[in-house]
């Protein structure tokens, strides 16, 4: 009988049909781990909930989500970077933070996105909406900028936790806009969108997946997007750069890796696997429902992303003094 372990590096040998189903049997060895670096409500457990079925059905496997915030999105990618087995069962649901922005925010980092991680596939790439309370009056950018300016004290902004893009898309927006605000870090953008929900903080820059059915509830006002162009969820809302800040944006980009060191046949078998569930076309609808086109790609093309983004988003926090130390 062929375990899990054995399924996954099969890959190169063609040791299996293509419907990618594991042999049932008591041989197997644990189930497969989606570790999600934040708290459960947020978009990045969304993602890893949507995916669970998915995974579980072509794996024949059980699939748990795994939650393991803190310290920006740090803890949880550590664990699959420096303590989970090398065997392809554990996954990271990796964040554009802790993958490419944290490593210019923090002193010390517990693990090298590009040494102690292998990319797997890409998954998204989320415009964030700068959205506010309906206690806020402004509706469009320029009001808000005027508004904002206008303060005795800095607004506060909240986000799911430093060096997220949430936090990076606010400070630079702040410098940007020449608006003074202050970060509130939460661990996790679902108790950040609480207390924004809540009027306890009364803006924040989020992904779009988390916050739309709130804006179309009208729990929510959105000012503008920080995509390149509008996204198809908010036709009617402006990016930031038609709203008057040329050259703004931000997204949020998430993907599989796992621990370097497993095989690469078993990266390619998990690579395979993630392409066949986007060939889908109901689950691509529901997918795209979230905000985000579907970007799934190879792995070589993953690690490119991860390397570019380093450099830019890291930049971007340097030049704007941002810091979660």
């Amino acid at each position: 009988m062929i375990d899990r372990r054995q399924w996954l590096a099969g890959a190169a040998t063609g040791l299996l049909a293509p419907s990618f189903a594991l042999a049932q049997s008591d041989a197997a060895k644990g189930p497969v781990r989606i570790v999600v670096p934040y708290p459960p409500g947020g978009p990045t457990d969304l993602m890893a909930r949507l995916l669970q079925p998915q995974l579980q059905r072509r794996l024949g496997a059980t699939v748990i989500v795994d939650n393991r915030g803190g310290a920006g999105g740090n803890l949880g990618s550590a664990y699959v970077a420096r303590q989970a087995p090398a065997d392809g069962l554990t996954l990271l649901l990796a964040a554009s933070g802790p993958m490419a922005v944290n490593a210019a925010l923090y002193k010390s980092m517990p693990f090298n996105a590009q040494e102690d991680l292998l990319p797997v596939v890409q998954l998204s790439a989320f415009p964030l909406v700068l959205e506010v309370h309906p206690s806020v009056k402004a509706r469009t950018l320029k009001e808000f900028i005027a508004s904002a300016g206008s303060q005795k004290a800095p607004l506060n902004f909240a986000s799911a936790g430093s060096g997220t893009p949430q936090h990076l898309a606010g400070e630079l927006f702040a410098r940007e806009a020449k608006v003074p605000l202050t970060h509130v870090p939460y661990r996790g953008a679902g108790p950040a969108l609480n207390d924004v929900l809540g009027g306890q903080v009364p803006l924040m820059f989020d992904i779009l997946a988390s916050s739309l059915q709130h804006l179309q509830a009208g729990k929510l006002a959105p000012i503008a997007v920080t995509s390149a162009t509008r996204s198809p969820a908010l036709p009617q809302v402006p990016t930031m750069a038609e709203a008057g800040l040329p050259g703004f944006e931000v997204t949020a980009w998430h993907g599989i890796a796992v621990r370097s060191g497993t095989p690469a046949a078993t990266v390619q078998r998990l690579n395979a696997v993630f392409l066949d569930i986007f060939a889908d076309a109901a689950f691509r609808k529901s997918w795209e429902a979230l905000g985000t086109p579907v970007v799934a790609g190879t792995p070589e093309a993953f690690g490119q992303l991860i390397r570019s983004e380093t450099t830019r988003l890291g930049r971007i926090a340097r030049e704007t003094g941002a810091t979660a130390d």
